[in-house]
């Protein structure tokens, strides 16, 4: 399997400077299955899924995979978890969404 290609400036919807010192980001067609088949309820959560990459409450590795990450951040009750694979110091958002419980994993950084 080749190396992904990297996207061009115009695909990219956002790109942060993580807590971790990585570049994180995503592309608009990404962006539009996350929000429009995966987590419907993170549309227009642009701004807060920043915010939960350059300054989270917690984040830990994943069990499965080393170079995945989970950024926690509380809002109201709930936690926002942003779900982004980091090589290099940089890396893409797997995934977001919002949930009660930090999954298990090694704890990396915590506030």
């Amino acid at each position: 399997m080749g190396k992904l290609r990297k996207p061009l400036p115009s695909e990219i919807v956002f790109e942060v400077k993580s807590q971790l010192g990585a570049l994180v980001k995503t592309t608009h067609s990404y962006w539009k299955i996350i929000t429009q088949v995966k987590h419907p309820s993170i549309q227009g959560k642009e701004k807060l899924v920043k915010e939960v990459l350059r300054v989270p409450d917690e984040i830990r590795v994943s069990k499965k995979d080393n170079k995945v990450y989970l950024f926690y951040k509380k809002y109201a009750k709930k936690l926002l978890c942003v779900v982004a694979r980091i090589d290099d110091n940089e890396g893409f958002i797997i995934t977001v969404y919002y949930t009660e419980k930090i999954k298990e994993g090694e704890l990396k950084w915590k506030k």
